[in-house]
């Protein structure tokens, strides 16, 4: 027998695999992962087979297609009026996921405290235990999921290393505003602490509300990873292609474990990427095309006995069910699968707690006839 330490004893597989897998055995309509059941633009393929065929199959440079880069300083330039080095301060990652871990790896040492916000994204915390640092947990509540920072600052300690935000955040839908990110900015002056925006979300946000983006706050930005993700952008999950836009000093931290991790990332889909995105065209209409989606499945769901929460962007809809039953949301989500056919994500699965409202989410992000034959399911709950 193999004597081997788990580094991480307590994670086994992931909530999102099994009801995946659950899904496929009982032929469920699968509204649990996070990703499209439609094809990305016709144009992006064909985008693709030319990169191949004009010869990009080798390895790109290890912080990412010089064009591509520069394509994207450009974009956030438009959006954000703000200005990032392509050379120094932007570098291509395979996916949002493993721009998180190398931001993560390059700062995080052992002992070091990181602050996350739950229900969070699965990956923040693995991630810190791997690497020897503490996690600090501030539980949100359903409805609005709001931070209260004065019970933030009680969080802070002379360990905190890194605060990890979200918006829009994945499960819940929420997003900070000018506020919350004002009230970051006085906890933090005068420290050390970093920040990691999990932006990936970044053109999902409804209802004429803005994105307030760490960049668009100096002091936010001259500490903070932005993460970003082409495969929410482009609707091409699929293809694991991200970025990372941080100061030069960051930049250089990050990309000495980002060379020992990955080097480099898909040649022909940065190639690709870089010529679809250059028209701005190609991406600005992805905000009104999930608001409408999300208001369709909204109306699907207005004569079920479903409560849903607020979503003001992703394209996840949360949704209480204290009215349809007290089992534990996980019991639930499988009962919805073995017996109505649906597959959600119990919220509690984001908790590091398992704190249970109550409460499960749906990804819409599917085709408007998946949508209405599940919402059809669900109105018999």
């Amino acid at each position: 027998m193999l004597n081997i330490q788990s580094k991480l004893p307590g994670v086994s597989t992931t909530i999102f695999s099994v009801m995946s897998k659950l899904a496929a055995e009982h032929n469920a309509i699968n509204l649990s992962q996070g990703f499209p059941d439609y094809s990305c633009d016709p144009k992006l393929t064909e985008l693709v087979n030319k990169a191949m065929a004009d010869g990009f199959n080798q390895y790109a440079p290890m912080p990412g297609n010089v064009f591509l880069k520069e394509t994207i300083a450009e974009k956030v330039e438009n959006l954000y009026q703000v200005k990032y080095n392509p050379d120094t301060e932007i570098t291509i990652t395979a996916g949002g996921t493993q721009a998180i871990f190398t931001a993560l790896a390059a700062i995080i040492n052992p002992g070091d405290e990181v602050i996350i916000f739950e229900p969070a994204y699965d990956s923040y915390a693995p991630t810190i235990r791997l690497l020897g640092g503490l996690v600090k947990t501030y539980e949100l509540a359903p409805p609005s999921y709001g931070i209260d920072w004065d019970m933030v600052k009680k969080l802070f300690t002379s360990s905190t290393r890194m605060i990890i935000l979200n918006s829009p955040q994945n499960p819940t839908g929420s997003i900070l505003t000018e506020n919350d990110m004002k009230s970051l900015i006085k906890l933090i002056n005068g420290t050390d602490i970093l920040i990691l925006s999990d932006e990936v979300y970044e053109h999902l946000i409804y209802d004429g509300e803005q994105h307030r983006s760490v960049m668009l706050f100096p002091e936010l930005r001259e500490r903070s990873f932005v993460i970003a993700s082409f495969g929410k952008l482009l609707h091409a999950t699929g293809w694991k292609l991200g970025y990372c836009l941080a100061p030069e000093l960051l930049t250089r931290e990050f990309r000495k474990v980002h060379q020992f991790n990955v080097f480099s990332v898909n040649s022909p889909m940065q190639q690709a990427i870089a010529n679809y995105i250059k028209e701005p065209g190609n991406y600005t209409g992805i905000t009104s095309f999930f608001e409408k989606k999300r208001n369709y499945f909204r109306s699907l769901l207005a004569e079920s006995r479903f409560e849903l929460l607020p979503c003001s962007g992703s394209y996840f809809q949360c949704a209480g069910y204290r009215k349809i039953s007290d089992e534990k949301d996980t019991d639930f989500s499988i009962r919805l699968i073995k017996e109505f056919g649906v597959a959600t994500i119990p919220v509690s699965a984001f908790y590091q707690k398992a704190t249970d409202h109550k409460i499960i989410r749906f990804c819409f992000a599917k085709e408007d006839s998946t949508l209405a034959l599940a919402a059809e399911k669900l109105r018999n709950v």
